[in-house]
């Protein structure tokens, strides 16, 4: 009896992908492409780059799939991966420019009725004050908060106590507040 393809861990597929069944990876691309691209796009504040990023994390998945351990939740190593990308872009970029919040690209869909336009000003809003926050602060809310990833799987990929990212979201949180209020003035 086979397992259904559905019905397998991303740790088993990667383990066959790692032994040289690279059709597998397809079924990894399909489970974590939208939420690789979210993450980058959230990090990046650009569509076009987070692409680029995104396309270049499953490229390494596959030249890296050597380094991959068992062991490792898949979630975490391809997480991992995406934080890579994301620093070795930025530091191909001689000089890293203020990052350029460009909402409209962020916004999927744009809301109908009077009170749509005022939710719409307030995303817009919340948008400008995550790109405020330093790049730590914005990766935590942005895996934590849209990614919807447990403190213990963030605390395990970057290295910490999940005490200190606790500790490190509430600052984020704080910050973020202060931003947007700030934001709300204008």
């Amino acid at each position: 009896m086979t397992k259904s393809i559905d019905l397998m861990s991303d740790e088993h597929i990667m383990e066959t992908v790692k032994n040289g069944d690279l059709q597998q990876s397809a079924l990894l691309f399909d489970r974590y492409h939208k939420r690789i691209f979210n993450f980058l796009a959230r990090m990046a504040m650009d569509r076009e780059i987070a692409e680029d990023i995104t396309q270049n994390v499953f490229l390494r998945m596959l030249k890296y799939r050597h380094t991959y351990n068992p062991e490792m939740k898949f979630q975490s190593w391809i997480y991992q991966m995406a934080r890579n990308g994301f620093a070795d872009y930025y530091k191909q970029q001689k000089q890293r420019t203020p990052v350029k919040v460009e909402v409209e690209k962020l916004m999927d869909q744009v809301p109908e009725g009077m009170d749509a336009l005022e939710q719409e000003e307030n995303e817009k809003k919340l948008i400008r004050a995550l790109a405020q926050l330093p790049d730590d602060y914005r990766e935590l809310l942005v895996l934590t908060r849209f990614q919807h990833l447990k403190y213990e799987e963030v605390a395990g990929f970057l290295d910490m106590t999940v005490a200190n990212v606790k500790v490190k979201v509430h600052r984020a949180i704080g910050q973020l507040r202060q931003n947007y209020f700030e934001l709300e003035k204008l």
